[in-house]
């Protein structure tokens, strides 16, 4: 029984030291595919030859966009092609000499926020232009402050049916570089917490 106690402690020092096995490459990279518009983003819809259909808008609270002619339309998940495609089908019945040709922009993207929460220096919720990795939201952030635990950082993502990944990322491994895979591109909405 002596024999058993020391190896079954040693056992279980060993089982809290070694890190949560997780399976990073199956969470997407939003950088690889075409952006997904939302609230408060700034859009140019142009229709070429036709000036007086085209618009700048911003992306109502409610999601849509109001054009001539069409009317309200709803931009708020959807990528610039779709909804391109969806204007163009729309304007169809108004514009018969040729199909419509139209292009969707996003010129500002206002939609995208991340926040960053815990034992760092100024936490909070950071906006951008383009697509945060988990060390540059932390960083944005002030970075781990004096009594954090970085290397038990939890990364909470939410999927289209609502339900949170718990996504463990040591973040000190992520800064050192030795685990580049835990330097994951954020989703909007997205919460990383540094305990």
């Amino acid at each position: 029984m002596r024999r058993i106690l020391p190896a079954l402690l040693a056992l279980l020092g060993a089982c809290a030291t070694t890190q949560e096995a997780y399976d990073y490459s199956k969470e997407p990279d939003p950088r690889r595919s075409e952006y997904v518009i939302g609230v408060a983003d700034r859009l140019a819809i142009t229709v070429w030859k036709y000036p007086d259909l085209s618009r700048d808008v911003m992306v109502r609270p409610d999601g849509t966009v109001t054009l001539p002619l069409i009317g309200d339309i709803t931009a708020d998940g959807k990528t610039p092609s779709q909804l391109r495609g969806m204007i163009a089908k729309q304007l169809a019945t108004f514009v018969r000499d040729e199909a419509a040709v139209v292009t969707v922009a996003v010129t500002a993207v206002a939609s995208y926020s991340v926040t960053v929460s815990g034992n760092v220096a100024s936490p909070g919720v950071f906006q951008s232009q383009k697509y945060l990795t988990v060390l540059e939201a932390v960083q944005l952030a002030g970075g781990p402050n004096r009594f954090a635990s970085p290397r038990k950082t939890r990364l909470l993502r939410r999927d289209r049916e609502g339900k949170v990944r718990d996504i463990p990322v040591d973040f000190q491994a992520v800064l050192e570089g030795s685990r580049p895979e835990m330097n994951l591109a954020l989703l909007p909405g997205d919460q990383i917490y540094v305990p």
